[in-house]
């Protein structure tokens, strides 16, 4: 057996498949009864009708669909430098045309069939454009032109002939030959056959010698009638069932990741990209391939497999590769559309090793091959896939490979070249041909330019000599963990794009940092909240007041001090307090169900609780000593309005807030000092806030955005504006008092932001004035780039800031600033790049970096990275994992998020990986609802 597989890697791809098909199907022939043998393949009367076999069935269906399309020309070209013997290279097309039958067919509808018409002889002559007169410059480009147009004028299937080959004469000793036929006709071994048999003739007819050629014994209409003849009854009937039993459940589309969206109907806009796989790589493959006892074939298979499982995250890839299908002596020597595509489904679960993977492949090409009989079109017609203009059905990708299979031509007289033809059609998403020479294996990626753009096909090139690298050099890795990534591309995606180091001052908190700006500005208005406001020394007064009365009853460093308030003004006087006395806030929404609360306050088990009389009649029973601000003020008021003195540092925790998760019920986000202030001074770099700057505080208080609404302001000596409920909800009076209280910087969540913009566009004579405003924060949810685009039309002098950050983290850890409209190309919006002293990465499920615009999940490392769950080990364990590319000790939060980076160093957001919801930037879990219901059944229906 390993004689014969040597022996078959010294076949090209065509005879390869020959010897296999031929062995199975003698075993196939010997186990049948008679009614399932091959006919003889003979040669039939012309005088009946002739019908098309059932590739050009395909094809003529398809070019009456598309009215004459040019997918499907094969085009080339030759440059001659010498001696050219024009009179005999017309006698030499002349008799190729007449010597294959198929180059002097038609097809034409005869009683609604479409049949095969043969003309018995036709004149040919060789069309022929002087252009020596130009200059050497205008030549070239001229060539180009027209080999451009010759391979993209359409054929009349019907009445031209199906073969064109023009002559352009550039000088007495340098020609250029032209050559197209329609793929109905021929394919790519039959285009070796025309090379082949040109030469042989002119080599002849330049002599004034008679062809060498013996007759041919059939042509292709008789095997068109022998394939009717034998592929039905049982011998279809099995085909069919293999590729049923194969294919059926295979998914419907690659999702391979693109640069632009899928548009609605394909339109075939390709290019190429050539590469070589250099001698000493070529080698390792190859004595790798022997030693596996594969064929190069599958072991480079195998890897473009992997290559595609990697870029897309899915396990089962189906993949096209062309079979000569030519498996009888009597074709071999044919012009014709013989070649048949096979489906090779790869299953790569279970996260196998190269060779284990390597051997399924083997299997799966070898089943192929002995079923390759049955036309692709009747696959897919038997198999009935979902049809989709977007996409070709049961593969999008397609997988060549030759050995030694360039065609030369050899003219006496004649020095030959290959004529450099620009390809600007695919009929697929992605064709990887490779063919291996003497020396080295060369190849070409055919790509649809309306999915990806050039640097993305060179990346994926890159990434697919790194693979063959690693499995020549280590082939029992896992195939998941075995390196994609370039060396440059691994240190521009680990150490250039999270080169984000700044120095902060991170040697006080914010407290104190509140209180140094206090001093600057104690007569500025600090907050204000409907008729309300107080100034830096009032509300430093006020806060003083409350943390020495929390500091009595035992709050300090690490201590959870819950506050359940509206908003309002003493719920900035509550958090500062907090702070200042050393506690931790843990903020409870008045509005959550009575469960929810009940479920926090036990978990999270505070210490104290802020609250008003009127609110905490409604609350639970908990254990926490209840401070009421409305009613204990007086004792409040008797406190030290000077500073409090506090041992907490930044590493302390600063703030505990509640978010569904994977259990179906809350879990306590703890966020420490540093972390909160990082990104408050990210905020501040960003959008350069200064002390004439209002912020709008619109998110509610167990939102974790609420913090920096709430706090940054202070840092700089700004304003804090404090939106109730009522104004938040109604778009109308939050554009209005957006605009009446001098509003600069407003965040509000994407689906808020489609409110706002249906009010702002209700307005047809004058839009509301925001005279103010210097930025748009959207947050919480994926913002539709058509609401960027929306807005920008309408204030194109205010920008939008995409900020993305989960309630683990210290709020936003990314940052994307949009100045213009993004434009419907635009599918998802970016998130942007990581903020000051922050680290993302995008990873596979080994922990690997992921290639730039391949999708991943992303975690999130540096100074943003909170402490973990509360109460929660195994969760924390789960989320929050050592940092693989960090020092020791420091931690990574695993987001559950898809994402991917782009060219440019801005992440996109993709989805979730889990069934996370969010509604409004909340996140809800399933589970809790479930939880809820099972409490109260009669909500169920509701």
């Amino acid at each position: 057996m390993s004689d014969l597989r040597k022996r078959l890697d010294n076949l090209s791809l065509e005879k390869r498949e020959l010897l296999l098909q031929k062995l199975q199907t003698h075993k196939q022939i010997s186990s049948t009864s008679d009614i399932d043998k091959v006919p003889p393949l003979i040669a039939v009367s012309r005088e009946q009708t002739v019908p098309l076999s059932f590739a050009q069935q395909c094809l003529w269906f398809l070019d009456q669909l598309e009215g004459g399309s040019v997918n499907y020309n094969m085009a080339t070209g030759v440059r001659l430098i010498g001696f050219l013997q024009v009179a005999a290279l017309e006698q030499v097309i002349a008799e190729i045309v007449q010597r294959h039958e198929v180059l002097r067919t038609n097809f034409k509808t005869v009683n609604g069939t479409a049949v095969q018409v043969i003309a018995p002889s036709l004149t040919f002559t060789l069309p022929m454009l002087d252009l020596q007169a130009l200059t050497a410059e205008e030549k070239s480009a001229e060539v180009q032109r027209l080999a451009r147009e010759e391979a993209h004028r359409p054929f009349d299937l019907a009445n031209d002939l199906l073969l064109r080959v023009s002559l352009m004469r550039l000088g007495a000793d340098e020609h250029v030959l032209l050559l197209t036929m329609h793929h109905i006709v021929s394919d790519a071994w039959s285009i070796g056959i025309f090379v082949q048999e040109l030469a042989i003739l002119y080599k002849a007819f330049s002599c004034l010698e008679p062809s060498p050629l013996p007759e041919l014994p059939i042509q292709y209409a008789d095997f068109a009638c022998w394939q009717h003849q034998w592929l039905q009854g049982k011998v279809r009937e099995t085909q069919i069932n293999y590729w049923k039993q194969k294919l059926t459940g295979s998914s419907p589309v690659l999702e391979l990741p693109t640069d632009r969206p899928r548009p609605p109907i394909q339109t075939f806009q390709g290019d190429t990209q050539h590469f070589q796989i250099g001698l000493h790589l070529t080698q390792k493959l190859k004595t790798f391939s022997q030693e596996s006892g594969a064929t190069l074939f599958m072991t480079l298979l195998t890897v473009f497999a992997i290559l595609l499982s990697r870029y897309s995250g899915m396990e089962d890839i189906a993949i096209g590769s062309p079979v000569a299908n030519r498996n009888r002596l009597e074709t071999e020597s044919l012009i014709g559309f013989f070649v048949n595509t096979l489906v090779l489904r790869i299953d790569l679960s279970g996260k196998p090793r190269f060779p284990e993977l390597l051997a399924r492949v083997q299997q799966v090409a070898l089943d192929a091959y002995a079923h390759q009989d049955l036309p692709f079109e009747q696959v897919v017609e038997a198999l009935h896939p979902e049809r989709n203009l977007s996409y070709n059905p049961l593969f999008q990708v397609m997988f060549n490979f030759e050995h030694n299979s360039a065609q030369t031509l050899d003219l006496p007289g004649l020095n030959v070249t290959s004529l450099a033809m620009e390809n600007v059609t695919t009929k697929f998403d992605l064709t990887l041909s490779l063919t291996e020479t003497d020396l080295e294996l060369t190849g070409e990626l055919e790509y649809n330019t309306d999915l990806f753009n050039p640097s993305t096909m060179s990346r994926l090139l890159e990434h697919f000599q790194t693979l063959l690298e690693g499995i020549v050099t280590n082939p029992h890795q896992p195939i998941f963990e075995l390196p994609l990534l370039t060396t440059v591309e691994r240190h521009q995606l680990l150490m250039e794009w999270n080169n984000t180091q700044v120095e902060y001052v991170f040697d006080r908190c914010i407290h104190q940092l509140f209180e140094a700006q206090v001093e600057r500005t104690p007569k500025a208005v600090a907050v204000m909240f409907e008729n309300q406001q107080l100034t830096y020394q009032q509300l430093n007064c006020r806060a003083n007041q409350l943390a020495h009365h929390l500091q009595a009853i035992g709050v300090k460093s690490e201590v959870l001090v819950g506050i359940c308030l509206e908003r309002s003004l003493e719920m900035l006087v509550g958090l500062l307090a907090i702070f200042k006395a050393g506690g931790v806030y843990v903020p409870l929404d008045p509005d959550y169900p009575k469960e929810r609360l009940a479920y926090i306050l036990s978990d999270s088990q505070v210490s104290v609780l802020l609250t008003h009389k009127n609110i905490a009649t409604a609350l639970p029973e908990n254990k926490a000593r209840v401070v009421y601000l409305d009613t204990d003020s007086e004792v409040i008021s008797q406190q030290s309005e000077q500073n409090p003195v506090s041992v907490v540092a930044n590493k302390n925790l600063a703030y505990v807030i509640y978010t569904s998760g994977s259990t179906g019920m809350p879990k306590g986000v703890m966020i420490e000092h540093r972390g909160m202030l990082n990104h408050l001074y990210a905020k501040i770099w960003d959008l350069k806030l200064t002390e004439t700057d209002a912020i709008a505080q619109t998110a509610p208080q167990s939102f974790d955005i609420s913090v920096w609404q709430l706090l940054v302001g202070l840092l700089v000596g700004g304003r804090v504006e404090i939106f109730s409920n009522e104004i938040v909800h109604n778009p109308a009076k939050l554009l209005e008092q957006i605009e009446k209280q001098g509003i600069s910087i407003l965040e509000v969540v994407p689906s808020l932001l489609q409110m706002m913009l249906l009010e702002i566009e209700s307005h047809n004579q004058e839009r509301p004035h925001l005279s103010k405003l210097r930025w748009l924060i959207l947050t919480g949810e994926a913002l539709p780039p058509n609401l960027c685009d929306r807005w920008l039309n309408h204030y194109p002098t205010i920008p939008i800031l995409n900020a993305y950050g989960p309630t683990e983290c210290s709020d936003d850890v990314t940052h994307y600033p949009i100045y213009q409209p993004l434009g419907a190309e635009t599918l998802n919006t970016p998130i942007g790049r990581a903020v000051a002293n922050t680290q993302l990465y995008i990873l596979n499920p080994q922990l690997q970096p992921v290639p730039i615009g391949v999708a991943g999940e992303l975690y999130v490392g540096g100074a943003g990275v909170g402490r973990g769950y509360l109460n929660k080990p195994e969760l924390t364990d789960q989320a929050f994992i050592p940092n693989v590319f960090g020092t020791e000790g420091t931690r990574l939060y695993k987001t559950g998020d898809k994402a991917r980076y782009l060219n440019d160093g801005n992440i996109e957001f993709l989805g979730r990986i889990d069934y996370q919801v969010k509604i409004r930037g909340f996140r809800i879990e399933l589970g809790e609802i479930e939880a809820v219901l099972a409490q109260h059944p009669d909500l169920r229906e509701t």
